[in-house]
């Protein structure tokens, strides 16, 4: 099994008396994608900002790369590499020479630092952009800039807050692809994401937080069979019609281990595998049906509710 290069036990942050992480645990192996999922406030950037030293622990212990993060801070930092939710590049100057910059923060020679630049920004597609001025480049480019910077001082452990959030599909397709192809390299990734889409494509593991602690754990297939089945049925409510009555109105056989969920105008019926739903319920003309594949989103939605969280 591949060592350990990430592990946290009781990891608490409190600001006053709020607990934002309240005593969590993971483990992080070498070589593997770890995804923090949860709803606004859930506690995912506190416990990113822990894991890069941008917050102090509370109580509880977190050791990267086999080091005690507040302990060894300046050695941790020269082995991982962090690509921050905000855009932080230095918008004075070009492509290149934020790399540049940014690598004279790591000890790294000008020449080292001129060949790894140009070899990431080749990998990511940017290196054309190079003596590009920053707002030149649309926000996939941006986005894919911050990860080479991340890069820039070969680390063994990647940590990603939101990578792909606010970019368009090929935008975040292009950077998947980019990341999956790091993993295969032997970088380790950890990343937080909003979108199910992003943590089912390339987390091995994930954990979802709700309210400062981990709810569940495991991998998108394990919880996708064990929390929502393996296809679902949506059905419109008509005007006025409850849940109980709709059930009844659909008539047939619902397949044993259906679980039913109701929210808003809509009866979500969660299958088990090989359910055959759609075959064995009987749908009335007219009603507004849709069959599909269960995904990570049901589990999350499943678990930490369906309503809105500002």
């Amino acid at each position: 099994m591949p060592p350990i290069v990430l592990s946290a036990a009781d990891l608490t942050k409190r600001y006053g008396s709020f607990t934002a992480v309240d005593g969590i645990s993971f483990e992080v192996r070498e070589g593997e994608c770890f995804g923090f999922l949860g709803p606004n406030g859930a506690g995912k950037t506190t416990t990113m900002r822990m894991i890069t030293n941008h917050v102090p622990v509370t109580e509880g212990s977190l050791t990267v790369l086999g080091m005690e993060i507040m302990a060894n801070a300046r050695k941790v930092k020269s082995r991982i590499g962090v690509v921050p939710q905000d855009n932080n590049l230095d918008t004075d100057l070009k492509v290149l020479e934020n790399l540049l910059i940014y690598s004279g923060y790591h000890a790294i020679g000008r020449k080292t630092a001129q060949k790894r630049a140009m070899e990431l920004l080749n990998f990511f597609q940017l290196a054309e952009h190079a003596r590009s001025p920053i707002e030149r480049l649309s926000g996939g480019m941006q986005r894919r800039l911050l990860i080479v910077r991340g890069l820039i001082n070969e680390p063994e452990l990647l940590i990603l807050d939101e990578p792909t959030t606010g970019l368009d599909p090929q935008a975040r397709h292009v950077i998947w692809q980019k990341l999956r192809a790091l993993k295969a390299q032997g970088v380790t990734l950890v990343i937080s994401t909003h979108y199910m889409e992003e943590a089912e494509r390339l987390c091995d593991r994930l954990v979802i937080l709700d309210h400062g602690r981990i709810l569940i754990e495991g991998s998108p297939r394990d919880l996708i069979e064990k929390h929502a089945g393996s296809e679902v049925l949506e059905v419109r409510l008509g005007e006025g019609e409850s849940p109980g009555d709709c059930l009844k109105a659909l008539g047939g056989q619902v397949p044993e281990g259906t679980v039913a969920e109701c929210s808003a105008d809509t009866l979500y019926l969660y299958a088990p595998e090989g359910g055959g739903i759609l075959e064995r319920v009987k749908v009335e003309s007219g009603r507004t049906v849709l069959r599909r594949r269960a995904t990570l989103e049901d589990v999350f939605l499943r678990l930490t509710g369906r309503e809105l969280r500002e």
